[in-house]
Protein backbone atom coordinates (compact mmCIF):
# COMPACT_ATOMS: atom_id res chain seq x y z
CA UNK A 1 0.00 0.00 0.00
CA UNK A 2 2.88 2.41 0.77
CA UNK A 3 5.75 2.78 -1.65
CA UNK A 4 9.01 2.35 0.26
CA UNK A 5 11.23 2.71 -2.81
CA UNK A 6 11.80 6.42 -2.10
CA UNK A 7 14.32 6.35 0.75
CA UNK A 8 16.43 9.39 -0.09
CA UNK A 9 14.01 11.94 1.40
CA UNK A 10 13.40 13.81 -1.86
CA UNK A 11 9.88 14.93 -2.67
CA UNK A 12 8.47 13.84 -5.99
CA UNK A 13 8.28 16.76 -8.46
CA UNK A 14 4.49 16.44 -8.52
CA UNK A 15 4.17 16.38 -4.70
CA UNK A 16 2.26 19.43 -3.44
CA UNK A 17 2.02 20.78 0.09
CA UNK A 18 -0.90 23.07 0.95
CA UNK A 19 -1.07 25.79 3.58
CA UNK A 20 -4.84 26.23 3.64
CA UNK A 21 -6.85 29.43 4.06
CA UNK A 22 -7.24 30.29 7.74
CA UNK A 23 -3.89 28.71 8.61
CA UNK A 24 -1.16 30.91 10.07
CA UNK A 25 2.45 29.79 10.28
CA UNK A 26 5.05 31.72 12.25
CA UNK A 27 8.51 30.52 11.27
CA UNK A 28 10.65 29.73 8.26
CA UNK A 29 9.62 27.09 5.73
CA UNK A 30 11.97 25.05 3.57
CA UNK A 31 10.40 22.72 1.00
CA UNK A 32 11.03 20.48 -1.99
CA UNK A 33 8.53 19.84 -4.76
CA UNK A 34 5.59 22.25 -4.75
CA UNK A 35 4.13 24.48 -2.06
CA UNK A 36 0.74 26.18 -2.44
CA UNK A 37 -0.12 28.88 0.09
CA UNK A 38 -3.70 30.06 0.71
CA UNK A 39 -3.07 31.13 4.32
CA UNK A 40 -0.63 33.42 6.09
CA UNK A 41 3.09 32.84 6.68
CA UNK A 42 5.28 35.04 8.84
CA UNK A 43 8.80 33.91 7.99
CA UNK A 44 11.03 33.10 5.04
CA UNK A 45 9.97 30.49 2.47
CA UNK A 46 12.70 28.68 0.55
CA UNK A 47 12.28 26.05 -2.16
CA UNK A 48 15.17 23.65 -2.65
CA UNK A 49 15.89 21.72 -5.83
CA UNK A 50 15.51 22.62 -9.49
CA UNK A 51 11.85 21.50 -9.55
CA UNK A 52 10.70 23.51 -6.51
CA UNK A 53 7.69 25.73 -7.22
CA UNK A 54 5.97 28.15 -4.84
CA UNK A 55 2.44 29.39 -5.51
CA UNK A 56 0.69 32.12 -3.51
CA UNK A 57 -3.06 32.38 -4.15
CA UNK A 58 -5.03 35.62 -4.09
CA UNK A 59 -5.81 34.95 -0.38
CA UNK A 60 -2.18 34.30 0.61
CA UNK A 61 -0.16 36.71 2.71
CA UNK A 62 3.57 36.33 3.42
CA UNK A 63 5.69 38.51 5.67
CA UNK A 64 9.22 37.38 4.87
CA UNK A 65 11.55 36.57 2.01
CA UNK A 66 10.70 34.15 -0.80
CA UNK A 67 13.27 32.12 -2.71
CA UNK A 68 12.60 29.31 -5.19
CA UNK A 69 13.34 28.41 -8.80
CA UNK A 70 9.73 29.06 -9.91
CA UNK A 71 7.42 31.43 -8.02
CA UNK A 72 3.83 32.37 -8.86
CA UNK A 73 2.33 35.23 -6.82
CA UNK A 74 -1.30 36.33 -6.77
CA UNK A 75 -1.39 37.44 -3.11
CA UNK A 76 0.66 39.85 -1.00
CA UNK A 77 4.32 39.63 0.03
CA UNK A 78 6.18 41.93 2.42
CA UNK A 79 9.80 40.96 1.76
CA UNK A 80 12.27 40.32 -1.02
CA UNK A 81 11.40 37.81 -3.74
CA UNK A 82 14.14 35.80 -5.49
CA UNK A 83 13.02 33.62 -8.39
CA UNK A 84 16.04 31.67 -9.59
CA UNK A 85 14.39 30.70 -12.92
CA UNK A 86 10.91 32.18 -13.38
CA UNK A 87 8.62 34.65 -11.60
CA UNK A 88 4.95 35.04 -12.48
CA UNK A 89 3.02 37.98 -11.00
CA UNK A 90 -0.74 37.65 -11.45
CA UNK A 91 -3.13 40.59 -11.44
CA UNK A 92 -3.68 40.59 -7.64
CA UNK A 93 0.04 40.33 -6.77
CA UNK A 94 1.31 42.92 -4.29
CA UNK A 95 5.02 42.89 -3.43
CA UNK A 96 6.59 45.25 -0.88
CA UNK A 97 10.26 44.51 -1.42
CA UNK A 98 12.91 43.92 -4.03
CA UNK A 99 12.31 41.40 -6.80
CA UNK A 100 15.14 39.34 -8.31
CA UNK A 101 14.30 37.27 -11.39
CA UNK A 102 15.68 35.57 -14.47
CA UNK A 103 12.40 35.42 -16.45
CA UNK A 104 9.44 37.62 -15.47
CA UNK A 105 5.79 37.41 -16.47
CA UNK A 106 3.68 40.24 -15.04
CA UNK A 107 -0.06 40.67 -15.55
CA UNK A 108 -1.83 44.02 -15.65
CA UNK A 109 -2.72 45.13 -12.12
CA UNK A 110 0.25 43.51 -10.36
CA UNK A 111 2.15 45.91 -8.10
CA UNK A 112 5.77 46.01 -6.92
CA UNK A 113 7.04 48.56 -4.43
CA UNK A 114 10.79 47.98 -4.59
CA UNK A 115 13.61 47.35 -7.03
CA UNK A 116 13.30 44.95 -9.93
CA UNK A 117 16.64 43.28 -10.67
CA UNK A 118 17.18 41.01 -13.67
CA UNK A 119 19.65 38.23 -12.96
CA UNK A 120 20.78 36.49 -16.11
CA UNK A 121 22.85 33.36 -15.99
CA UNK A 122 26.33 33.86 -14.67
CA UNK A 123 28.72 34.63 -17.52
CA UNK A 124 30.76 31.65 -18.59
CA UNK A 125 34.44 31.96 -17.75
CA UNK A 126 37.05 31.11 -20.34
CA UNK A 127 39.82 28.89 -19.06
CA UNK A 128 42.93 30.71 -17.91
CA UNK A 129 45.77 30.66 -20.43
CA UNK A 130 48.39 28.07 -19.72
CA UNK A 131 51.41 29.50 -17.96
CA UNK A 132 54.82 29.04 -19.52
CA UNK A 133 56.89 26.18 -18.25
CA UNK A 134 59.56 27.28 -15.79
CA UNK A 135 62.95 27.84 -17.42
CA UNK A 136 61.61 28.39 -20.94
CA UNK A 137 62.01 31.96 -22.24
CA UNK A 138 59.00 33.62 -23.82
CA UNK A 139 58.78 33.58 -27.62
CA UNK A 140 59.37 37.34 -27.75
CA UNK A 141 62.55 36.96 -25.73
CA UNK A 142 63.80 34.20 -28.07
CA UNK A 143 63.26 36.40 -31.15
CA UNK A 144 65.18 39.34 -29.70
CA UNK A 145 68.28 37.27 -28.90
Amino acid sequence: MFNSNRKDGRAAPEATTLIAAGTEIHGDIQFKGRLHVDGMVEGAIRGDGAQAMLTLSEHARVIGELQAPHIIINGSVAGDVTAIDRLELASNARVEGNVYYKVLEMSAGAQINGKMVHRAEAPKQLPKPETQAAGQPAAAEQNSA
